[in-house]
């Protein structure tokens, strides 16, 4: 932003001076401080939202905290956005953009993660065992295509609000209630049945399930899944889960780890794998939301989920103070 005269004579003067000319005679002018509107601020955010206006040279500035990129058409991340290594906020709404790379994961002081009204399928698990696991607060995946999120999911403990809004989910992640910091959940209009048995252990500000076909419960008809006498693989699984015992893929198959990741939780609090009672069970939202949107067009908030019993036992018990209390 220098006067272009001012600058000839500067680099003239240093000229003469690398010369060993007398400085004394140089045609300095005197030094004026520099206005305001004089220097250029590095630019922390851009908006972009036409396919015009998207720059197909140019590079974005890497001084970036905010950049919106939104009704583009981009079928892809763009490879220049993921070298935004100050990126807090990244809004890539209403575009076309079928699949994410995992060196969006290298975004380490990404907060915000806006991908509303696109065509994903998944959320790679890459993500979700990137630096986004303590970077990312809020992430917005409404309106794609996703019928499933993976079983890493729940590594993004950061999360304090998550939009899963019309989407094509059959199920929400097993271990949801692992997202301790989680406020505010949106999975409106999917196909969700049930939720998730962890989903007893959110305390949530906002709830909406409006619009998924939720099954009615039924307790008295259980899926039995029980193998009797026990094997000996559920045996150990059950004793490595209920003593915490530390495992990991240098002491187990990597399978049998993702097992024991996924284990079930019986009612009376033990562990149980591949040897279970499944019923699904009546539950108030209020009771893990403080607000709640209206399940149905009926006024109702109450939804099913899922439970399970490692035993005839604990499911006798169960059953015994079910039919009590509703009889």
């Amino acid at each position: 932003q220098a006067n272009v005269t001012n600058l000839k004579t500067f680099l003239s003067a240093v000229r003469l001076a690398h010369q060993g000319n007398d400085t004394g005679v140089l045609p300095l002018s005197p030094l004026v401080p520099a206005k305001n509107s004089d220097v250029e601020k590095p630019k922390t955010k851009m908006i972009i939202t036409s396919r015009r206006d998207y720059p197909l040279t140019k590079s974005f500035p890497f001084s970036l905290e905010h950049l919106q990129t939104s009704y583009c058409k981009l079928a892809r991340v763009d490879s220049r956005v993921l070298s935004l290594r100050k990126l807090r906020k990244l809004d890539l709404s209403h575009n076309h953009i079928k699949q994410l790379p995992a060196t969006l994961g290298e975004l380490v002081c990404l907060q915000e993660l806006d991908l509303h009204d696109n065509h994903l399928e998944a959320f790679s698990a890459a993500l979700c065992s990137s630096g986004l696991q303590k970077s990312l607060q809020l992430l917005d995946l409404s309106q794609n295509q996703i019928q499933a999120l993976p079983l890493e999911f729940c590594q993004l403990r950061g999360l304090v609000q998550l939009r899963l809004d019309d989407n094509a989910l059959l199920r929400l992640p097993c271990r949801i209630g692992q997202l301790s910091r989680l406020r505010c959940l949106s999975a409106a209009r999917n196909k969700l049945p049930f939720l998730p048995c962890d989903f007893r252990k959110l305390s949530l500000d906002n709830l909406d399930l409006f619009g998924n076909p939720f099954e009615q419960p039924n307790p008295l008809v259980p899926n039995i899944q029980l193998k009797i006498p026990l094997t000996l693989l559920e045996c150990a699984a059950r004793a490595a889960v209920n003593h915490r015992i530390p495992y990991g893929c240098h002491l187990l198959p990597s399978h049998l780890c993702k097992d024991l990741e996924v284990a079930k939780t019986c009612r009376c609090g033990s562990a149980c794998l591949s040897s279970f009672i499944q019923i699904t069970v009546t539950m108030n939202l209020h009771h893990v939301a403080h607000t709640v949107v209206l399940v149905d067009n009926m006024g109702g908030t109450e939804a099913p989920v899922l439970c399970y019993f490692c035993s005839l036992g604990c499911y006798s018990q169960f059953l015994d103070r079910h039919l009590q209390s509703s009889g």
